[in-house]
């Protein structure tokens, strides 16, 4: 049976733990194998405590910006909440508190009702799997539709502190425009990127001595590395703005679901 939110729990063994902060979008909040920290926590985003900046946190029913928050669908014009650079953000899972619905050493199920009001009109449910082994740490992430059909995307936003080196062979990019990703792919450019790639090779950063080796089911990875603290290594089921671009369209009962592994060595 699902209980309510309980805050702060832990998964993994003496090599490697987890911290997950169900309150604060259902997102893990640390890393550490063999005593290493591998994300920026709570306490180091800039700006202190900003939900964006910190953990590795779930993007859903949309990853990345929607330009301006506004889209089609079904024939239908819909405006989203804007951040404070005039677009939709990251969806809404990263800010909501989300339900343990089991919770054993090495793995928790994290559920969600999505909203029906003007943060997201269409509702729905979410649900992620956290399963934490020997230096290694396997994420599933999924999203359903109820009785309304919608768009959806949905992915990860890791934190990680700032890698000493990153192995990384996309195949292309996507162009920007005013700072987001059109659908139009071109040919990989030199960093620092704040970028979608078209990728399908495991990333590698290496942070503190600590090789953190990351393969998803996504194509779509978006690769932030412009802070001089951290790098963020996004896999996601479509590019940003996809609800414009090439959203996933979810039927009545129909579900979008994605996985993301992260293995770690030393």
């Amino acid at each position: 049976m699902a209980t309510e939110p309980t805050g702060s729990l832990r998964l993994g063994d003496e090599t490697t733990q987890v911290e997950i902060d169900t309150v604060s979008g259902g997102r893990i909040a640390q890393i550490r194998f063999q005593g290493i920290e591998l994300l920026v926590g709570q306490g180091s985003a800039r700006p202190l405590g900003d939900p964006m900046r910190w953990g590795c946190y779930p993007m859903l029913p949309w990853a990345g910006r929607v330009r301006d928050g506004r889209f089609e669908f079904d024939g239908h014009s819909y405006q989203l909440p804007v951040s404070a650079d005039g677009h939709a953000i990251h969806g809404v899972g990263f800010t909501s508190a989300w339900t343990v619905a089991t919770h054993v050493e090495r793995a928790v199920e994290l559920s969600l009702d999505l909203p029906a009001d003007e943060t997201w009109p269409f509702g729905g449910r979410a649900r992620q799997q956290i399963f934490v082994g020997d230096g290694e740490i396997r994420m599933e992430l999924e999203v359903t539709a109820d009785d309304r059909r919608f768009p959806a995307v949905i992915g990860w936003h890791p934190w990680f502190r700032k890698p000493d080196r990153l192995q990384f062979h996309p195949t292309a990019m996507y162009r920007r425009v005013d700072g987001i990703a059109v659908d139009e792919q071109i040919d990989v450019r030199s960093g620092p990127w704040d970028d979608c790639f078209v990728n399908t090779e495991p990333i590698i950063a290496g942070i503190d001595g600590v090789d953190v080796a990351m393969t998803s089911d996504c194509t779509d990875w978006v690769v932030y590395d412009q802070p001089a603290h951290a790098t963020c290594i996004e896999p996601q089921s479509g590019p940003p703005d996809a609800f414009n671009i090439r959203p996933h369209l979810l039927d009545p009962g129909h579900t979008l679901s994605r996985t993301f592994r992260i293995a770690l060595t030393r």
